[in-house]
């Protein structure tokens, strides 16, 4: 499942990463969004990019391309 999945108020949890998105992996893990991690969907803009979610107390914009590139399961 994937982050874009999710509708607003829904909660997830971070399971790890797309290999083949290897290039946003770093920045997703410097922004705190390390596996087992759980976070709420806060916002979605009407054309679906960007996604706002609630991450250890801080919110953070994520682009449709980062977004994708996590594996999460609904909590």
């Amino acid at each position: 499942m994937t982050l874009a999945e999710l509708k607003v108020g829904e909660t997830g949890k971070v399971l790890g990463f797309d290999k083949s998105e290897a290039v946003y992996r770093r920045r997703l893990l410097a922004m705190g969004l390390t596996p087992r991690t759980e976070f709420t969907v806060v916002r979605v803009a009407p054309l679906g990019d960007p996604v706002e979610i609630r991450v250890r107390g801080s919110a953070l914009a994520l682009r449709k391309d980062e977004a994708r590139a996590l594996r999460i399961e609904r909590g």
